[in-house]
């Protein structure tokens, strides 16, 4: 597999590239964000890729950075999102605006997407619920359920803290105590944290 690319940038259309790597020239298909990050024509590029092995086709497509692939990773394993789909949506949503929808279910912000109806934007919601980073962890992921940083989390979310500061809260607390440390103990840690 194909897992990044170095070269000078060839061509440029509305949805891929052409990236010259020691005289090959990869079709590379990017979102419209990439596209525009990436530079002009002859400028030297770095993509990292994710390549898609079908019966009839080989197609790479290619990202500016980690979280744009992962995601674009999370979205295609979502029935009836391919790579094209999945691309749409990253050219709309930043990773962290996607997180951001589908951890509040804003079906209608994934829906603002081409080719992403009512339907597949509820699925993918649905699906990729818990999967993405929270973006209120500046990407990292959510709590596991049951553990103890998400029943501290949801203890102080309940006290009406706002998600992203019950987060940050959390967070810090679990830094200062460590892995070992009790419910109890996170909990008023993380109320600390969040009171200054």
């Amino acid at each position: 597999m194909i897992a990044r690319l170095t070269g000078k940038l060839a061509e440029i259309t509305a949805d891929a590239c052409v990236l010259d790597v020691a005289g090959v020239g990869y079709l590379v298909h990017c979102s419209g964000r990439t596209l525009e990050a990436i530079g002009g024509v002859g400028s030297h590029v770095l993509l990292l890729t994710e390549m898609q092995v079908r019966e009839d086709a080989m197609t790479l497509y290619g990202f500016k950075d980690d979280a744009e692939r992962a995601t674009f990773r999370a979205l295609t394993s979502v029935q009836g999102v391919g790579g094209r789909v999945a691309l749409a949506i990253l050219t709309v949503l930043t990773a962290d605006e996607l997180a951001q929808a589908v951890s509040t279910g804003d079906k209608a912000m994934v829906a603002r997407a081409n080719g992403v109806g009512p339907k597949l934007a509820m699925r993918i919601v649905n699906e990729l619920a818990g999967k993405l980073g929270d973006p209120a962890l500046g990407g990292a992921p959510a709590p596991q359920k049951g553990s103890f940083a998400a029943d501290a989390l949801s203890a102080l979310t309940g006290l009406g803290f706002k998600p992203a500061e019950a987060s940050k809260a959390v967070q810090a607390a679990q830094e200062e105590l460590g892995a070992d440390a009790t419910l109890d103990a996170l909990v008023r840690t993380a109320l600390k944290k969040a009171g200054k």
